[in-house]
């Protein structure tokens, strides 16, 4: 346990971040002062650094015959720069996706893990990495590994964008992990409320609607 959540210490911390972090906020408010405030968690340049690292620690464990499966919507981003990462240490994996809601439009999760969208490929026999986004509840990881488990995976590793330390629904924890984050609701970086905010470089959290 004590390895795993070395694997998942943020390199970069948030105090680290701050200045970065301020420069960013204040930036990007001035450019929509008529929109919501938002506040920078992680900030792009944060994020590049430890998708290098994350890169280089799955390859140096091995990863033959590797399988890819991202969970979307919210992790998009996180698995595209990813994957690219992943091919810039020589990596050249196979990439599936898998379509699972807990939310739907609200910010809580609802309890219950639906298949929106299933993968296409056949993941027997195969090591397969599950891409997310958050892990909080657990309830979506787990659902994961469980199904393509069924399916027969030679092995499964995770990866999450973010861990938050909450307690969780169901006992998961990840393989690898960019950041831990604050108990807050996050956005930007693929994830969003409501379908907005997706398209932001930096993972923050709403102050002001």
């Amino acid at each position: 346990m004590a390895a795993l959540h070395e694997r998942c210490n943020v390199l970069l911390s948030l105090e680290t971040c701050k200045a970065v972090n301020r420069n960013w906020t204040a930036d990007m408010n001035d450019n929509m002062k008529a929109g919501p405030e938002l506040e920078i968690i992680f900030p792009p340049e944060a994020i590049a650094k430890r998708l290098g690292e994350l890169a280089r620690e799955i390859a140096n464990e091995g990863a033959d015959n590797l399988m890819v499966v991202a969970i979307l919507k919210g992790s998009f981003v996180f698995a595209a720069d990813l994957i690219r990462a992943l091919h810039g240490v020589g990596l050249a994996p196979e990439v599936d996706f898998m379509t699972l809601s807990s939310y739907r439009k609200a910010r809580t999760s609802a309890g219950q893990v639906t298949i929106l969208r299933d993968m296409d490929l056949d993941v027997r026999g195969r090591n397969v990495l599950i891409i997310d986004d958050v892990l909080d509840s657990g309830r979506t990881l787990a659902f994961a590994k469980d199904l393509i488990a069924a399916r027969g995976a030679k092995a499964i590793k995770t990866c999450v964008l973010l861990d938050k330390r909450v307690k969780r629904a169901v006992q998961v924890e990840p393989d690898y992990c960019a950041f831990e984050c604050p108990d807050t609701f996050v956005v930007g970086y693929g994830m969003d409320v409501a379908h907005r905010y997706r398209e932001l470089p930096f993972v923050g959290r709403v102050v002001r609607e």
